[in-house]
């Protein structure tokens, strides 16, 4: 009796529908991954894979080859192939058969139709020499996701080189977008058409990377933020990783991605298993449905993480490595004044580190500069209600450290001479046992002294010639993201309610595989609105805003040198999770009376803020930025329209907000926050300002601290909003006017 599983399986659930063909024992096809299908009977699933198999092409093989999940060599599949490694030469070409397929756990076979659900799929190839575990998943959220454990059945060791997981993609798919960007300017988007060939962006950093691919899109030419058929994929994982995008001769096209190995550093002896980080896919029209899933996931996840997520100032801009109890006593006496809810105290604290040239590995608290411990102002800033939160750099080493001095065996290279040095640093093997347990132990004993609620984890290098010096040299990225991973989870088990910021040169590791483990990501060190603008729209396109690590900082930027206007920064600041990186000692009475201002409007609005659906505009102008929050029963939003260089043509074109039901009424009036945006004209519909003769003086605007000016605003259907638009204000470059909108019951 043949018992080779026959499976069609129906997945639909948000909007999405997941059609895959397992069908004679083979590994899973998707037939169909996009819009939702309608109600389809098992004749009809079965008449549909069928109708998808395409004729032979002309010189093409016999039989048409079928692209798997994991895509196989042996069907005459010409494009980059699921699995790449061998046992010295044999087996390189697996041929696998399916022998199981479970559904949520339960066996499965035939024609089956379900919800969201986790599918998986036992293989082995017809040598014996390999067993296979594939896993298919369709999330509440609409997401898909993919990931492969691939197990050695023989005595030969066999060299992993490769395992990547695709989608497929229809043909009207033909425009990619993606990211690239550097440090103190992270997720540039790039847009190019889809050729014949491969789109292939491999990250060999060790670590994420601000110039990461962050999600790659491919989709109908033209598609914007509101509309266009997009589907995209994100490889959660924090090391070496890739994305890709291919289009063979024959006319198919993937979109895919997984890990990027190192030479030799998976061997599997007989028994061990290799398992790939989470492929996930999203599908969606429009860019704003496909970050939407991922929001989606990560809120669900994160459901103990609440949207009032405390105001933050980090000392790092006010003191550098210059710390000092008393001037930091005082900074805390002034935030908690103007309204700010955590106190962070970044690099400096530990060791010798009196610079950055010495000090990462030796995480105890010096007691040169804190003769006391950290107690005098750990005490201080929770007796002033606030929460306490300490940096830390834990994956890193300096040569000049007590760790480095005991144990230069635990210092990643590939070879006896050490890597190239980045920021006076080196990479501390966390794939050590014994280096994994100093952190670990040495992080915890200050978790257990101190009150500590949060930890800002920073990263600042890449992982050069990355290898175990205790064991040749060998390569050790993919042991340490993993390690990596352990040493999050390990901390949150001791101490539950801890929350842990991921800092990586700013926004250097920011994917699905750190974002579950962590609650904020640190945007980038350059907090310059003129660039967090553009930053902070595409860093949505994976983290939700409560996510979004966004500070409000000096007038004159420590990263570009602009100065500009606090309206302007607080303004950009408040739609992520709202910090302040200043020091506030130099800051004036009236800047700090504003500040307190900007901290209560954010305060009084971040459910909407931190827990709202984004929605970003697409201009005609890209110089013109428009996003926004609306609330989950469309209520309320708050929108943002910034003006980034001088306007051309003037005046601007109307600004359009969507989001809004559209067969509500809704109360729409600009905010302003103490003062207006230079170069102002109003439009006719914001009414009469409440002081108009204040307005139309030279002497308002020439003074820093401008009276309160409030405009009524009007009254529009939501659907008016979002099709015909507004007449939009007249404002000099790198200004942002904010406008609340609320449902007339």
């Amino acid at each position: 009796m043949d018992t080779t599983p026959d499976v069609i399986l129906h997945l639909a659930h948000a909007e999405v529908s997941l059609l895959v063909d397992a069908r004679y024992g083979r590994l899973p096809s998707i037939v169909h991954w996009g819009a939702r299908l309608g109600e389809l009977d098992d004749d009809a699933l079965r008449g549909l894979t069928d109708g998808s198999i395409p004729v032979v092409g002309s010189n093409n093989v016999d039989t048409p080859p079928r692209v798997a999940l994991l895509p196989e060599h042996h069907t005459g599949w010409t494009g980059r192939p699921g699995v790449a490694g061998s046992a010295s030469g044999r087996g390189w070409s697996p041929k696998f058969a399916v022998t199981g397929v479970e559904l949520d756990g339960s066996p499965v076979d035939g024609v089956v139709r379900h919800g969201a659900g986790a599918v998986v799929f036992h293989a082995v190839d017809d040598q014996g020499r390999l067993e296979l575990r594939l896993e298919l998943e369709l999330l509440p959220s609409g997401l898909v996701r993919s990931r492969a454990i691939l197990t050695n059945l023989q005595d030969a060791a066999y060299t992993v080189d490769d395992v990547s997981l695709c989608f497929p993609l229809p043909a009207e798919a033909t425009e990619v977008l993606d990211f690239t960007g550097q440090h103190n300017y992270e997720r540039f988007p790039q847009r190019g058409p889809l050729r014949a060939g491969i789109h292939l962006r491999e990250n060999r950093r060790g670590r994420t990377g601000a110039d990461s691919a962050y999600v790659l899109h491919v989709g109908v030419p033209g598609f914007g933020f509101a509309q266009g058929p997009v589907w995209a994929v994100h490889t959660a994982w924090s090391g070496n990783h890739h994305h890709y995008a291919e289009r063979v001769y024959t006319g198919e096209q993937v979109i895919g991605g997984g890990e990027v190995l190192l030479p030799g550093e998976i061997v599997l002896t007989r028994g061990e298993a290799y398992e790939t980080p989470w492929v996930f896919g999203s599908y969606g029209d429009g860019l704003d449905a496909v970050a939407h899933r991922f929001h989606a996931h990560l809120r669900a996840l994160g459901a103990h993480r609440p949207a009032d997520r405390p105001v933050t100032l980090n000392v790092w801009e006010a003191v550098y490595f210059r710390h000092d109890a008393a001037e930091l006593i005082a900074l805390a006496d002034q935030a908690a004044e103007i309204g700010i809810e955590r106190f962070v105290l970044d690099d400096g604290w530990f060791g010798d580190r009196r610079t950055d040239r010495a000090g990462l590995g030796d995480w105890v608290v010096s007691t040169d500069v804190w003769p006391d411990g950290l107690h005098p102002l750990v005490d201080h800033v929770r007796a002033k209600g606030m929460q306490f939160g300490l940096w830390f750099e834990p994956e890193m080493i300096n040569l000049d450290s007590d760790l480095a001095r005991r144990h230069p065996e635990w210092i990643m290279a590939a070879r006896d001479e050490l890597p190239v040095e980045s920021r006076a640093q080196h990479v501390l093997n966390l794939a050590a046992p014994g280096a994994y347990e100093h952190v670990k132990g040495q992080m915890l004993a200050l978790l257990d002294e101190y009150a500590i609620d949060y930890i800002k984890w920073d990263h600042n290098r890449d992982l050069t010639e990355a290898g175990d010096r205790e064991h040749g040299g060998r390569p050790v990225v993919h042991e340490q993201t993993r390690a990596f991973y352990r040493l999050l989870r390990e901390l949150k088990e001791a101490h539950p309610t801890l929350e842990i910021e991921s800092c990586s040169s700013g926004g250097g590791r920011v994917d699905l595989g750190v974002l579950e483990l962590t609650d904020r990501i640190w945007v980038s060190d350059n907090s310059d609105p003129h660039d967090r603008q553009s930053m902070m729209r595409w860093s949505a396109q994976l983290a939700p805003p409560e996510f979004l690590g966004a500070h409000i900082a000096s007038d004159r930027s420590h990263t570009t040198g602009r100065r500009l206007d606090l309206s302007f920064r607080a303004g950009t600041a408040i739609f992520g999770h709202l910090g302040i990186e200043w020091n506030l000692g130099e800051a004036t009475d009236a800047e700090l009376a504003l500040l307190a201002r900007w901290i209560d409007f954010h305060v009084r609005h971040r459910h909407l803020l931190l827990g709202g659906e984004v929605v970003r505009m697409d201009t005609t102008d890209p110089r013109v930025v428009v996003h926004g929050v609306v609330s989950p029963d469309r209520a309320e939003a708050l929108y943002s329209s910034a003006l980034l260089d001088t306007a051309h043509p003037e005046p601007a074109a109307r600004l359009k907000l969507r989001g809004l039901d559209p067969e509500r009424m809704y109360d729409l009036a600009p905010v302003f926050i103490g003062t207006l945006p230079s170069g102002l004209i109003p439009p006719v519909w914001w009414g009469e300002p409440s002081d108009a003769e204040i307005l139309a003086s030279q002497e308002y605007w020439d003074r820093a601290e401008r009276a309160d000016v409030s405009f009524p605003g009007a009254r529009f259907r939501g659907d008016v909003l979002a099709t015909v638009g507004v007449a939009a204000p007249r404002i000099h470059p790198d200004q942002a006017v904010i406008y609340h909108a609320v449902a007339v019951d």
